[in-house]
């Protein structure tokens, strides 16, 4: 039998889960380019989340090391794209 926290869990899982198609609509309406890096910063977000609370449902801290690691990386490569479409596509 499952227990409150165990469906809570699932259910945030769920709302993650339509929260990421959410963006991912927004992300492919999205008219300017840096409305559409702006979903991509909050997909990987999301993403994170979604991470974080799978591995305190699972109880594994390897997927906590596996989220804090993909948070690190999806910041840098917002970071170095928003750099990129800034410069042009160039170094200057």
């Amino acid at each position: 039998m499952m227990t409150v926290v165990e469906w809570f869990l699932i259910i945030t899982l769920c709302v993650l889960v339509l929260a990421i198609f959410a963006s991912f609509i927004r992300l492919i309406i999205g008219p300017t380019i840096w409305d559409r890096i702006l979903m991509v910063n909050l997909i990987s977000i999301k993403v994170v989340l979604f991470i974080a609370i799978y591995a305190i449902y699972l109880d594994s801290t390897l997927m906590l090391d596996i989220a804090i690691s993909y948070g690190i990386i999806g910041y840098l490569t917002i970071t170095l794209l928003s750099k990129y479409i800034m410069t042009g596509g160039r170094e200057r």
